[in-house]
């Protein structure tokens, strides 16, 4: 029973923001329209933030081959990722769903099959928490 409670936390260790590359480019988009990370961070805000989830922009995630890109942060107990490869055109309902599952977690982590098919496969780095304590 204690597994089934694995990442999860009936009241979550604070907010969770989801922040998204808006200078990100991708193959073969137009280099004179309107960026892609922008479209995509236009998207999802249209589509509105799960429940503990803020939306901010930045200008660069530095993850520029696998744009667009975007970053989940959820405090100094939680996992920090940042995935790649997403297309504003398909991935905004996945970005959410995603989002909403590593908000109701106390330490970032989904387990993988509850994750979107996208976080599964597009995951660009997964950096600990700042209170992470290691073995050593």
């Amino acid at each position: 029973m204690a597994d089934d409670l694995v990442g999860k936390a009936a009241n979550p260790p604070g907010p969770v923001t989801l922040t998204v590359c808006l200078t990100c480019r991708r193959e073969g988009a137009d280099p004179e329209g309107a960026r892609p990370g922008a479209i995509l961070h236009a998207a999802l805000a249209e589509a509105g933030m799960p429940e503990g989830v803020r939306l901010r922009g930045v200008e660069c995630l530095s993850s520029c081959k696998r744009g667009c890109a975007v970053a989940l942060v959820g405090g100094e107990e939680r996992w920090t990722y940042v995935y790649g490869d997403l297309d504003p055109d398909q991935h905004v309902p996945e970005i959410l769903e995603g989002a909403a599952a590593y908000a109701a977690t106390a330490d970032g982590v989904v387990p993988w099959r509850e994750r979107p098919q996208t976080f599964r496969k597009q995951s660009v780095a997964r950096i600990p928490p700042a209170k992470f304590f290691s073995e050593e």
